[in-house]
């Protein structure tokens, strides 16, 4: 009996401790991760047009300059309108900087500065924008095209995504030249018409021409991550992230094979059945959760700067990834951060009650983490459907994910210090944009992109994108304004 308590005893002994030096592992982890928010005081806030700003953009907006794959001169009319509109509004920038057209639509400014061996720099938007879902404009407080300012916001499709950028970039760029301010170095703003369908006509279009005169850019800046307000749980502070990295796009065309019939007499396998059996396959076999490269160091960042439980866990992802990944799978817009997405997006097959079709046809579109890439995603699929029945080919415009931009670079840490000059109460943090940008056209000029806009976000603002009541707050609008100036002076002046 002695000898069974001795055991005992010193079974329990060993759990304490052992978890006394789990405790202290954990607590030397959180300890010893300091915060890598770069310090600097806030600057006086510039003076701001904000009623004529306002105006501008929201007379921009009523120029419906929706994308089209298929047509892609579709919205010509009110890309000409605009272009007009942008020529008008800005005059001084347009006697300051020379402007091309290139790929028909698509706009290039170049702010010549006066440093010829300082490396340029590129500041980048687009045009056009996505259609309203058919059958929701009813449901929209102000009509999606009016550009309507009330409420304190600029409401219409685009204020946000991404005539909100453009037209604060050249209210910036506006305002300095009226000043009398010349760029150091020279300054590329570059403003594509076709970002909403991939961009291949417009951004790539921008930067083949770019790459044949030999011009290699310090650090390109595109649209991106937002500074989200009450999203991350632990986090008192809004966190402005700065995408590093964007996932791949690949999108494939799955098409099933059969006999075409009488609907008497089906086989055992029909077109239908077995795209149906393979699309099934797809969702309950999806590519794993991974926290890794940029997401990993976002979470590095951001540890520091969280409270209680939250810190300890993210300060010790060792132990807690797989409770991380359990709370990211929660959502859809946290899973796609760790996830390579599989989404259904498309179905065709038959045309009559009675009569089996030939073929099926699906359409699957993928979001890429670095690391993935369109090959190692067809290869997921082919052996995840298990039937040679279904072909697979890929779609036009599918992209690997870009390379991933370093945070050690001096263009990063000026865009840093410039987001916390501009808004000092926010946490800097690396960040994954999930969504495709024209920036990926431009990795081959530059080893820095940076996927960014200075928008203030709340859960219920993430859901207005390519959604309905999209808006831009008119005081919100005024930073970016201040943002872009800010970031002209710190980095070419």
């Amino acid at each position: 009996m002695r000898r069974f308590l001795k055991i005992i005893r010193n079974m329990v002994l060993l759990v304490v401790a052992g978890i006394v030096i789990l405790a202290g592992v954990l607590a030397f982890n959180v300890m010893t991760r300091g915060s890598r928010q770069v310090q600097v005081a806030a600057v006086p806030r510039a003076t701001v047009d904000t009623e004529g700003a306002a105006k501008r953009l929201s007379e921009a907006i009523r120029f419906q300059t929706i994308s089209n794959f298929l047509n892609p001169e579709q919205d010509a009319e009110a890309l000409r309108g605009l272009e007009a509109h942008i020529k008008a509004s800005f005059p001084t920038f347009h006697g300051a900087a020379k402007r091309e057209v290139i790929g028909g639509h698509s706009l290039l400014y170049i702010w010549e500065g006066s440093d010829p061996k300082a490396q340029p720099i590129a500041l980048l938007a687009h045009q056009d924008v996505v259609p309203i879902a058919s059958g929701t404009e009813k449901d929209w407080q102000q009509k999606p095209f009016e550009g309507a300012i009330a409420d304190g916001y600029i409401w219409g499709r685009g204020s946000w995504d991404d005539k909100g950028n453009l037209y604060s970039m050249l209210e910036a760029a506006e305002q300095m030249a009226k000043e009398g301010f010349r760029p150091k170095r020279t300054i590329y703003f570059a403003f594509g018409h076709d970002e909403e369908v991939a961009g291949t006509r417009g951004a790539k279009s921008i930067a083949a021409a770019l790459a044949a005169r030999g011009v290699r850019f310090d650090f390109v800046l595109d649209e991106g991550l937002l500074i989200v307000e009450g999203v991350m749980k632990g986090l008192d502070k809004p966190a402005a992230l700065i995408g590093l990295s964007e996932k791949g796009y690949a999108t494939l065309v799955l098409t099933a094979h059969s006999t075409p019939g009488h609907s008497s007499m089906p086989p055992r396998e029909t077109a239908i059945g077995m795209m149906s059996a393979a699309l099934a396959r797809l969702e309950d076999n999806r590519l794993p959760m991974q926290i890794r490269g940029t997401v990993a160091e976002m979470f590095d960042t951001l540890a520091p700067e969280m409270s209680g439980f939250n810190r300890v866990v993210l300060s010790n992802l060792w132990l807690f990834r797989p409770l991380v990944l359990r709370e990211f799978e929660k959502t859809g817009p946290a899973e796609a951060t760790v996830r390579t997405t599989t989404a259904l997006t498309i179905f065709n097959a038959g045309d009559k009650d009675n009569v089996l079709p030939g073929n099926a046809e699906a359409t699957v579109n993928f979001r890429l983490l670095p690391g993935d890439t369109q090959d190692s995603v067809t290869d997921h699929v082919r052996t995840t459907i298990k039937n040679e029945k279904i072909s697979i080919a890929p779609f036009p415009g599918n992209t690997n994910p870009p390379p991933v931009t370093g945070t050690s670079s001096k263009s990063y840490q000026a865009l840093t210090r410039t987001i916390r000059e501009i808004f000092p109460d926010v946490v800097v943090a690396p960040g994954l944009m999930v969504a495709a940008t024209d920036s990926r056209h431009y990795a081959d000029i530059t080893d820095n992109i940076f996927r960014f806009s200075p928008v203030r976000a709340n859960s219920e603002d993430l859901k207005r994108f390519h959604g309905t009541n999209e808006r831009l707050s008119i005081e919100g609008y005024a930073d970016m304004i201040r943002f872009y100036r800010r970031l002209i002076e710190n980095t070419a002046g």
